[in-house]
């Protein structure tokens, strides 16, 4: 077991993690992306590929749009939502950080 394996959202950022450095753009791995600084600076290894797209968050967006039509602004929400609690968390722990910055 992983120290991070208990912070919520962790299977979605290792998912990504893993899709990235396969040069996968999935819903996981563009949601990564979305979150490269911050993720990034609380030490996980983001590749920086150029396959990225520019716009992260769009792509995210999109990717969600064509797999949830109906739905893709809540999923779009929920999934972001997820990231920054597991950033937050992640945070907390590495840091002693009570940031409740966005």
């Amino acid at each position: 077991m992983k120290p991070t394996d208990d912070v919520p959202g962790h299977e979605l950022v290792e998912t990504g993690l893993a899709d990235l450095m396969r040069g996968e753009l999935t819903v996981e791995a563009l949601l990564v992306a979305v979150g490269a600084p911050r993720l990034r600076t609380l030490g996980l290894p983001v590749p920086e590929t150029p396959e990225l797209p520019h716009q992260p968050e769009v792509a995210l967006y999109s990717a969600i749009g064509q797999l949830y039509p109906e739905d893709a602004h809540s999923r779009y929400n929920a999934l972001l939502r997820r990231l920054v609690s597991y950033e937050r968390e992640l945070e907390r722990r590495r840091f002693g950080s009570s940031d409740t910055a966005v």
